[in-house]
């Protein structure tokens, strides 16, 4: 006999599990999440938070996405990337970053009802596990993960219990591994990974410093420093990383893999930060230091049986392009309604296999884009002359060249605009964020041709309502009231839904039957005048690429299952079909 008896059990509490944890308990189902410390998240590692999670904020209520907003840095501070060589020296160049430059701003509002902002993780982890606990998540701190076994009817896992000593069994009907880089749910599972770990070393130091004369008259989340021969060691590039504006700070430092992990002593942290800030003289009050190393390793296999596997424990990559936490609970988003549909009995255990074929390509996705990113920065040092090899006495020289009048000046100027400018890929880079496309059993195309992408699908978000695709974010309004409500705020929640128009009446009646006959909820909105939601701007009708009385399915993660480009002859069949095929029933 198990000590405690539960449908899911969560190890890790970080973005992905806490993230599964909330949304479990919003959708009724009983679960717990245990963590090997005493508490949440002590070091905001992760901090830019994009559209696409905030979306997984507002569907978890509005409570928790103004939540998020009320303690974010917002977008507008997020500012521009700064290039320079000390934060009180030289100004190399810039880039706007982040949906800030007006074009890249006008599709961020274009795409989504919420904003992007910067949100550490030690304010995103307590306000998700905050949450999960409000709404029935039973949490266990001090509890770690030691092994478990699967059978045909759930997972046997043992913890032990840090305070006690001993050892105490879990039996769950399902296992999620959120556990972090170095996973231990994902190794006992026996999950495949690609790549390699421990590719390079940096540092972190955590101080508080009031820098505003330095930052205040260009906000940033980044500054970047290129200083060759820097006294503390090191001949390239360190990062003054924003935590609160503006004095609260985060310095990432490399060192060399291949050597011994450095020992960051206050005396070695004090002496990087008035290097990169520049002042000889700064007093800082640190607050932590700590050694990380960065991979470039994604599993092939994310789930095992009744044991799934999501966030860090399936994609180990470097900060670049700030993906690790938003994909970790966008990992959350995709398992957690599928695992509450098939407990409930709505679905078939075939639908939890959907998960592995949905979230695997992403986890290549970003740890690959992560890493590319890094190999972005290359054109920046050789246009600064500060490539691999170069001693650093002839890198200041190379540095100091780009301030003369001459053509080789002038040359070396524009490479560095050009390879700044390429560093979009990484700081916004709005398609790796946006265009996930899911292909699974989960997803019904009937054949439909999925649209090419008309721009870069890296750095452009492409609406489409192609089955497998997220629904396009479009401002409706309320008939009654006149207030504006996204198409995503209509779907989600936990529930099915579908959109239709006028003519489309014979969805509704499709939908009310099918709901019935398979004991699920499914949410139906007819859009057009004098219903409850008008299209007035006609946004909505540019937006859904199909006629009137034509029909999309979407699923409780926002994406779209099936299209109907216009009535059917039998919607009632054909929905019916659709749903039994979705959810392996």
């Amino acid at each position: 006999m198990a000590d405690i008896n539960t449908d899911v059990l969560i190890i890790g509490t970080g973005p992905a599990g806490s993230a599964s944890a909330a949304l479990l308990s919003s959708y009724g189902v009983a679960n717990m999440a245990v963590n090997r410390y005493r508490w949440l998240a002590n070091t905001p590692r992760a901090h830019i938070t994009n559209q696409r999670t905030m979306e997984v904020l507002r569907d978890l209520g509005q409570d928790v996405e103004d939540e998020a907003y009320m303690f974010a840095t917002h977008q507008d501070l997020m500012g521009e990337n700064i290039f320079c060589e000390s934060l009180a020296g030289e100004e190399i160049g810039r880039m706007k970053a982040w949906g800030n430059h007006p074009l890249s701003r006008a599709e961020h509002q274009m795409s989504s009802p919420t904003k992007m902002n910067d949100l550490p993780q030690t304010f995103m982890e307590p306000l998700l596990f905050k949450t999960a606990c409000q709404r029935g998540t039973q949490a266990r701190m001090s509890t770690e993960y030691l092994r478990h076994e699967q059978d045909s009817e759930g997972v046997t896992t043992t913890c032990l219990d840090r305070l006690t000593g001993k050892e105490v069994t879990i039996r769950s009907r399902y296992l999620i591994g959120a556990d972090g880089g170095k996973s231990l749910v994902a190794e006992h599972a026996g999950l495949t990974f690609e790549g390699k770990m421990g590719v390079g070393g940096s540092m972190n130091i955590l101080f508080r410093a009031d820098l505003s004369k330095y930052v205040a008259h260009r906000p940033s989340v980044l500054y970047w420093v290129m200083q060759p021969g820097a006294d503390v060691g090191g001949i390239g590039m360190g990062l003054v990383r924003m935590v609160r504006p503006w004095n609260e700070w985060l310095i990432v430092w490399g060192y060399d893999i291949n050597g011994p992990e450095p020992e960051v002593t206050p005396e070695f942290a004090t002496g990087v930060a008035r290097q990169l800030i520049g002042d000889p003289e700064l007093e800082i009050e640190l607050l932590s230091a700590n050694v990380w190393t960065v991979n470039n390793y994604y599993a092939t296999k994310t789930a095992n049986g009744r044991v799934f596997c999501m966030g860090d424990a399936i994609h180990r990559h470097p900060p670049s392009n700030g993906l690790g936490s938003n994909t970790s609970i966008q990992d959350a988003f995709n398992l957690a309604w599928k695992l509450a549909m098939v407990l409930k009995g709505q679905a078939g255990e075939r639908l939890l296999e959907t998960y592995d074929a949905e979230r695997a390509p992403v986890a290549k996705q970003i740890v690959t884009r992560a890493n590319q990113s890094i190999a972005e920065t290359g054109p920046i040092f050789k246009a600064l002359g500060m490539a691999e090899g170069v001693d650093p006495v002839q890198m200041q020289k190379n540095l100091q060249a780009r301030t003369e009048g001459s053509a080789e000046a002038e040359a070396q100027r524009a490479a560095i605009r050009k390879a700044i400018s390429f560093k979009k890929y990484e700081f916004d880079a709005h398609g790796v964020e946006m265009n996930q496309r899911y292909r699974s059993g989960a997803v019904v195309t009937d054949g439909q041709i999925e649209p090419a992408f008309q721009m870069d699908a890296d750095l452009h978000y492409q609406p489409t309502t192609w089955p497998g695709a997220r629904l396009p974010h479009a401002w409706l309004y309320r008939h009654d009231t006149g207030a504006q409500v996204s198409t995503l705020d209509l779907c989600g929640r936990g529930h099915f839904s579908v959109l239709t128009g006028l003519g489309g009446e014979a969805w509704a009646e499709a939908a009310s039957r099918a709901a019935a006959d398979l004991g699920i909820s499914i949410a139906v909105h007819i859009i057009g005048p004098r219903q409850t939601y008008v299209d007035h701007s006609g946004e909505w009708a540019r937006l859904s690429e199909i006629h009137d009385n034509g029909c999309l399915l979407v699923r409780p993660d926002h994406h779209i299952c099936w299209r109907a480009t216009e009535l059917s002859t039998d919607p009632a069949a054909d929905l019916g079909r659709v749903l039994r095929t979705v959810l392996a029933r």
